[in-house]
């Protein structure tokens, strides 16, 4: 890791209001995750987030858990950003990353980046390691791939 954060982008060939409109709707989270670890969102998670929701996520790395995320950066159709916390008592500990997507219009498509920024991390040797850092990496890159084959699937 290089700093704070992990970036990778992807030119998917759709418009970012069809891109955005995916990446603002918990339920469909899951389905672009590339790292295996987001199931689903809780039903008192609001169907199409904006800034300042919070948005309840099923996860599960081994053993399931859930985490509490709020959109702390939104602005229509170009950024979106969420940080997740445990929930309860346990958030002031655990969490603080912050998963930040930004798109950009160009010829044909769109240039998304995403981004795992971990400068407000609440405990940072947890994450600032090679084993985390490589299993990001690869999991950004496959998120992105993800999103690109749901973007194509969705009229």
């Amino acid at each position: 890791m290089d700093g704070n954060s992990i970036s990778n982008e992807r030119f998917i060939s759709a418009p970012p209001e069809k891109i955005f409109d995916i990446l603002a709707r918990p339920s469909r989270h899951h389905e672009i995750d590339g790292s295996g670890t987001v199931r689903k969102p809780s039903a008192s998670s609001p169907e199409r987030v904006k800034l300042g929701d919070e948005f309840r996520m099923a996860m599960k790395i081994g053993a399931p858990y859930m985490m509490v995320n709020k959109v702390i950066e939104f602005e229509e159709g170009k950024l979106i950003a969420w940080q997740p916390r445990a929930p309860w008592f346990i958030g002031n500990f655990i969490g603080g990353r912050i998963w930040r997507y930004e798109l950009e219009p160009k010829d044909g498509g769109t240039l998304v980046r995403e981004t795992w920024d971990v400068s407000q991390e609440k405990h940072r040797k947890a994450v600032d390691n090679d084993i985390v850092t490589t299993r990001v990496t690869a999991a950004l890159e496959s998120t992105l791939k993800r999103l690109e084959e749901v973007v194509g699937q969705t009229s």
